[in-house]
């Protein structure tokens, strides 16, 4: 049951390397709560309760990911992530946090971290997002897509080129992406849209390959640059 599950949602499990994770958060019952979710999905999943511990097993053991939250005694997580950047640790960093802050996001990106989470998230939301960096994207939490676009613009002015990389998308798929633009998961665009999560995945799929992009972090970040906004195309109905 356990394989199947992780099959639904997209979670590969391999006997032979099952990825590890380090969970680092000073709030003992939400680390071990986060443990236990990894655990159910298939990780390799291990807890620090500060960031010195956290660093110290970051150093002597192999992860392949490292869950830091932001507040912390002794070391906070942007001090852990600014000591793994000297040091060129070979692991993806991601940020677990209880606030949206835009200073905190900015600065996590920029000292290397892969993703940007936060801890009301719902359990299947914050395994799939971990998936997400493992596998090579950038996870943001749903809600700081337009403040992650914002920080994008100001370094990287929009292209008038992207505009003709959505003509290529069809009314379904511009439709997907206006709700990816606002920060929904698959779950709610199924709920709002009135059709299967598997459709949701299967649109956001040919969404990503048609942009060129990677995850739907970047498709988001893409279409809020463009001012890609569902009020702005008024509501229809589109069939599947």
């Amino acid at each position: 049951h356990d394989q199947d599950h992780l099959a639904r949602i997209g979670v590969g499990v391999s006997a032979a390397s099952t990825p590890r994770i380090l969970v680092v958060d000073d709030e003992a019952h939400l680390a071990d709560g986060i443990r236990e979710n990894l655990q159910a999905e298939g990780y390799d999943a291990t807890v620090a309760h500060d960031g010195v511990e956290g660093l110290e097993r970051a150093k002597s053991e192999t992860f392949d990911l490292i869950l830091l939250d932001v507040m912390m005694p002794k070391m906070d997580g942007l001090s852990v992530l600014r000591q793994l950047a000297r040091e060129q640790m070979a692991l993806s960093a991601v940020v677990l946090t209880t606030s949206p802050d835009e200073t905190d996001l900015a600065a996590a990106l920029q000292l290397g971290a892969r993703g940007y989470l936060l801890k009301d998230m719902e359990p299947d939301e914050l395994v799939a997002s971990l998936h997400e960096v493992l596998t090579g994207s950038v996870a943001v939490a749903p809600g700081l897509t337009s403040v992650l676009a914002e920080l994008v613009k100001q370094g990287h002015p929009s292209s008038k080129d992207e505009h003709q990389w959505f003509d290529s998308l069809t009314p379904r798929e511009l439709e997907i992406l206006e709700h990816l633009s606002e920060g929904q998961s698959n779950k709610v665009i199924a709920q709002r849209l009135a059709i299967t999560d598997g459709t949701v995945k299967l649109h956001v799929k040919a969404v990503l390959r048609k942009l060129g992009v990677r995850s739907r972090v970047e498709a988001a970040v893409m279409a809020v640059e463009n001012g890609f906004r569902r009020h702005e195309r008024g509501t229809r109905k589109i069939a599947d």
